[in-house]
């Protein structure tokens, strides 16, 4: 007979905590949320469960996104290896959005991830902590390097608001699909794949828009 050991129970239960609090997290947002909900959520008799298999919210918020940008990371990288210096602005953003959606079709449907993360990026308490984890990722630097390498010369100002606008249409528009998907409406496109290349055309066209003067109509 396979018995299991208490550090074994001890890693499913912090797994089903994390996965419960991810889908409760994009549900109701962060705040909404309290450890003890996530706990009675997960079936657990201990209201403390959270708190000792995981630690604090923020904590509960970290090993999510940890969980998932492992995989991403990984993805990246093997596409960044397939780069060249031919390579142009439309291939450097494909490296920046297809692990993102590659990563979701991976997981099936329902997914929260796309959801926890839209949540994270409005909550002030939060963004910041997690922009910094996400961005400390290598391979998401080398993109975002190449990308700025590659975009035309931009005034700051314009260059630090289309980055803003990159990365929400990115979590966003994700999110968006992802909510679709969850509910059976309809998407406008069919799989994760060919929403991707939407995102890659519409980031690429952002980039290279023009820039209007102030008080142009």
């Amino acid at each position: 007979m396979v018995t299991t050991t208490r550090p074994e129970r001890g890693g499913e239960t912090r797994e089903l905590l994390l996965t419960t609090a991810e889908r409760l997290f994009a549900e109701h947002g962060v705040a909404a949320v309290s450890s003890r909900q996530i706990s009675e959520a997960a079936g657990q008799a201990n209201n403390s469960a959270v708190g000792y298999h995981i630690g604090t919210k923020t904590d509960v918020v970290l090993a999510i996104v940890r969980r998932h940008s492992a995989p991403m990371e990984r993805r990246r990288a093997e596409m960044l290896a397939t780069l060249t210096e031919a390579s142009g602005l439309h291939e450097w953003i494909a490296c920046l959005v297809r692990p993102v959606t590659g990563h979701l079709a991976d997981l099936g449907n329902p997914t929260w991830y796309a959801r926890f993360a839209a949540q994270i990026t409005t909550d002030p308490a939060l963004r910041q902590l997690v922009t910094d984890e996400t961005t400390a990722s290598p391979s998401l630097r080398q993109t975002l390097e190449g990308i700025f390498l590659l975009v035309p010369a931009l005034p700051e100002q314009v260059r630090r608001e289309r980055g803003d606008m990159m990365r929400h249409l990115l979590v966003h528009m994700c999110a968006e699909r992802e909510r679709a998907l969850h509910e059976g409406t309809p998407t406008p496109h069919p799989t994760w794949d060919a929403a991707a290349t939407g995102l890659i055309d519409a980031v690429t066209g952002l980039w290279l828009a023009p820039v209007s003067a102030p008080g142009s109509p």
